[in-house]
């Protein structure tokens, strides 16, 4: 019986009165359907617009040398131009040489670098994520089982052996270390700390059988040298570098390779002026047209420097918005019939 008199209007403010007609009542009605809704034409805007402009604004916070020539160049060391340092030793490399290159790039910072500044090294037309690649690892070869490493999994193969012997994964190795140029002319190093996780040292990575002198444990090995720093705890599969061993999903990618701390909040950690990027060049890219190059930045709580989240955000934003508007002015002045009643 109810549903049969309800009137639409009453919900609008109206009330029927004797006679068949309807009079503006101005008094709310107290009804559940008269609270305040959020819709999405409200909420949306809301807030991806003011999300998306802390984010921009956070990214630009950031700081991130490139160097010259754009993003991709930063601090390339690869050595094929005529006016790179690093030109001999891209030209002179050997598979078989013992001695080491090393060439010296040096570049200024305008600004100086307030927070811990993460140093990256990358590789352009490396596609470490081919099938055969990934396949091409003996996990219990590099947890330091001494019958993987004497006799590595057939997943290795064609790559097992090289001459009868087994052959240990091969890591990025190139060595960087960096220098301040005080204003006296001196060069000052740069701390660099290390970067893997204490279950890649302690799980993941192992020295075969824990034996200390890793001459008599990786003699006869194919393909990696074990001295790979001046500090004993830093040698074999037990090495900072050993990161590389995490599959990139692209051809151009970055992987971190050293942190330098922030030591006090009095001093930047990287103070304006000019410095030196030392390489000591073993990993050459010559022979699939890779390029090389070294990235210093900063990071934030949402990460490294990447402004296209926030102009991502105030797009969505200001298109709801704008939907928002035109579905208003359409509402407010479309043609609408306000007489139909729900019949009987």
């Amino acid at each position: 019986i109810r549903a049969s008199t309800y009137n639409a209007k009453e919900e609008d403010g109206y009330i029927a009165v004797p006679g068949g007609g309807t009079i503006n009542n101005k008094k709310s009605v107290n009804s559940a359907f008269k609270q305040p809704i959020l819709t999405a034409g409200t909420v949306l805007p809301a807030f991806f617009i003011p999300t998306g402009i802390g984010l921009y604004v956070r990214s630009n916070n950031i700081k991130e040398f490139e160097g010259k020539g754009g993003r991709l160049s930063l601090i390339d060391y690869t050595g094929t131009e005529k006016s790179s340092p690093c030109l001999d030793c891209s030209q002179s490399f050997s598979w078989n040489s013992t001695r080491q290159c090393t060439c010296a790039l040096p570049f200024s910072l305008e600004q100086p670098f307030e927070s811990n500044v993460f140093m990256y090294y990358g590789l352009s037309n490396f596609y470490q994520n081919h099938q055969r690649n990934v396949k091409s690892r003996d996990d219990g070869q590099l947890n330091g089982d001494p019958t993987s490493l004497m006799n590595p999994s057939k997943e290795c193969e064609p790559y097992a052996r090289n001459e009868n012997m087994p052959v240990v994964p091969s890591i990025f190795n190139d060595t960087l270390e960096l220098y301040y140029i005080d204003p006296n002319g001196t060069r000052i190093q740069i701390p660099l700390k290390g970067i893997a996780w204490s279950t890649d040292k302690h799980v993941k990575f192992r020295n075969p059988g824990g034996n200390p002198n890793l001459t008599s444990a990786f003699q006869g090995k194919q393909a990696f040298s074990y001295e790979l720093d001046t500090d004993t705890e830093n040698n074999g599969f037990i090495n900072e570098d050993f990161v590389w061993m995490r599959t990139a999903a692209l051809p151009i990618f970055c992987k971190l390779y050293r942190i330098i701390q922030k030591n006090n909040n009095v001093t930047p950690t990287l103070p304006q002026g000019n410095y030196t990027l030392d390489v000591t060049y073993n990993y050459p890219v010559c022979s699939f047209e890779g390029r090389k190059r070294v990235i210093l930045n900063t990071v934030s709580w949402m990460g490294v420097k990447n402004p296209y989240l926030g102009i991502a955000y105030i797009t969505v934003g200001s298109v709801c918005f704008f939907l928002g508007v035109v579905l208003l002015i359409h509402h407010k002045y479309g043609n609408r019939n306000h007489s139909a009643d729900i019949p009987n």
